[in-house]
């Protein structure tokens, strides 16, 4: 660092953000453009209402929203491209996206593989906004969700997953791994209704 300089405490040129749960938004701007996308759909529109109805609550109690989205394999991409693409190409994942398009306000990182840890700067942007306690929401329960759940538990993060904001391709798929969750990751599984955010 050079002499006479400070480090930056706020990521984007506003009040500097600090909490101590965020939520996490996996893999929802998704165009479900894969064999078992027909499977999935119907589980994810469902998930999209509840998610889309918790995530305002999150940000009324000032949790930061962190979007921990897929590059599906296109490496020149970024998230601005994938939000478009989902909204604007006509695919199958268009109405998830729409009712889950982020805000200007909410961050994101874009990741490579199923876990939202891993290649990814989330754990820096965990630090700085100094968050113990993460929510975890999103697509699949019993893949993305499920590894993003893994490698923050091995960071001694509290982990919250509402089985509600949590779709994979089958309702059974998705309670195995929400059961995995609970017993060996120690998650809290209650219902988004039944989650009450400090003031």
């Amino acid at each position: 660092m050079a002499h006479g300089t400070q480090p930056n405490p706020d990521l984007h040129g506003n009040a500097p953000d600090k909490s101590e749960v965020a939520l996490l938004l996996i893999d929802v701007i998704n165009d479900l453009e894969f064999p078992e996308g027909d499977q999935m759909l119907p589980h994810a529109w469902q998930m999209a209402a509840r998610v889309a109805t918790f995530k305002k609550r999150a940000k009324a109690a000032s949790v930061p929203v962190i979007y921990a989205n897929d590059n599906f394999g296109r490496w020149r991409s970024d998230f601005s491209a994938q939000v478009e693409h989902c909204l604007h190409d006509g695919v199958r994942g268009q109405p998830v996206a729409e009712m889950l398009r982020p805000e200007g306000d909410d961050y994101f990182v874009l990741k490579p593989k199923h876990s939202g840890f891993y290649s990814t700067t989330l754990d820096l942007l965990l630090d700085h906004l100094q968050a113990r306690t993460l929510i975890l929401t999103g697509i699949a329960g019993n893949n993305c969700v499920l590894f993003t759940a893994n490698d923050a538990y091995l960071r001694d993060f509290k982990l919250i997953v509402p089985p509600d904001c949590v779709a994979s391709n089958t309702e059974e798929e998705n309670r195995v791994a929400l059961e995995q969750m609970r017993k060996v990751l120690k998650a809290d599984v209650r219902a988004s209704d039944e989650i009450e955010f400090g003031s």
